[in-house]
């Protein structure tokens, strides 16, 4: 029996790993990844000569140049360029090709700074974007409508999926460029090894939070690659291209830093600084059209909370050796 050769790019980030560990499971399906050294994805010559000489038959589009707020606002050019040149590349590239099936994946931040919540995906282009990522989100929605624009123009089954905060083993846990959670996890951690007497979280705690398991958000984007195309399409009027990944549940700040700490094992004060800005106060994604089509989060945050701290202290331990 002849295997699917499928690509993911990007095989070594967070969510890209995930996909490649469930796809491996599946022995109908053989593999193809290359790394940054191997295949640099801005560069179109290389991306160009690399699908022509492959038999791919599926691309997961998984790689971007991702970052904090810290980065988003001190390198601008370097996330629009980049992520733009990525999804150029791989895209146009894959229809030269001739492979009919590839599945992007975006970021919540597509959808306007005042969005009403939870934000559906109808809402995409209908206010201003928050400004500190908007290079990151312009190259984001130019990747949704790439995809729309190959199925207007050639009837190619290109397809996007748009994620709420993800978190997981293989997250970046850089103690000055990551997200939330690997950031409390690693301050946390840190405290309870040096017996802290307090950690300082910044804001009120008040915001509301979602956030998706990685392992959760690679096997719904293998559900969403595999739909059916009339499935795919089921929407309210106007066809909507691209669909939310998330739970559907949030939770407020204070909430999480302290899952956070009790996971850890961490038993000093927690103190929170509200001299510090909260951000929006609420970003919640509608999932409604994701489950209406049978799909539905299994990891609940504690639990991944905690498999994500023993990933962590894993890979500490690794690091010692």
């Amino acid at each position: 029996m002849t295997k699917l050769r499928i690509f993911v790019a990007g095989h070594n980030g967070m969510v890209g790993s995930a996909i490649v560990r469930q796809l491996a499971a599946d022995e109908n399906v053989e593999l193809v990844v290359r790394s940054r050294q191997e295949l640099d994805l801005t560069n179109q010559q290389q991306v160009s000569e690399f699908f022509s000489e492959q038999a791919i038959e599926q691309v997961y589009l998984a790689a971007a140049k991702v970052g904090g707020i810290s980065a988003n606002n001190t390198y601008p050019a370097d996330f629009i360029y980049q992520n733009l040149m990525m999804q150029c590349n791989v895209i146009h590239a894959a229809h030269q090709a001739d492979i009919n099936k590839l599945l992007i994946l975006g970021s919540s931040c597509i959808y306007p700074k005042l969005a009403q919540q939870p934000m559906n995906e109808a809402q995409l282009l209908t206010g201003t974007l928050e400004p500190t990522n908007e290079p990151y989100a312009v190259a984001k929605i130019a990747g949704i409508k790439l995809c729309e624009s190959y199925k207007r123009q050639y009837d190619r089954d290109y397809r996007s999926v748009m994620p709420t905060n993800l978190y997981g083993e293989n997250d970046n846990f850089h103690p000055e460029n990551s997200h939330v959670i690997p950031a409390l996890i690693q301050r946390f951690h840190k405290a309870k090894m040096t017996e802290q007497p307090e950690v300082v979280a910044w804001g009120t705690g008040t915001p509301m939070r979602e956030f998706l398991h990685v392992n959760d958000m690679a096997q719904a984007s293998i559900f969403v690659m595999n739909l059916p195309v009339e499935d795919y399409q089921k929407s309210t009027e106007p066809m909507l291209s691209h669909i939310n990944v998330g739970t559907g549940v949030d939770c407020t700040i204070r909430e999480l830093v302290e899952t956070v700490a009790d996971v850890v094992g961490y038993k000093g004060d927690i103190v929170f600084d509200a001299t510090k800005p909260d951000g929006a106060p609420r970003k919640l994604l509608d999932v409604s059209r994701l489950k209406n089509l049978g799909w539905q989060y299994k990891i609940n945050l504690r639990d991944g909370l905690s498999s994500t701290y023993q990933w962590f202290l894993e890979q500490e331990t690794i690091r010692k050796v």
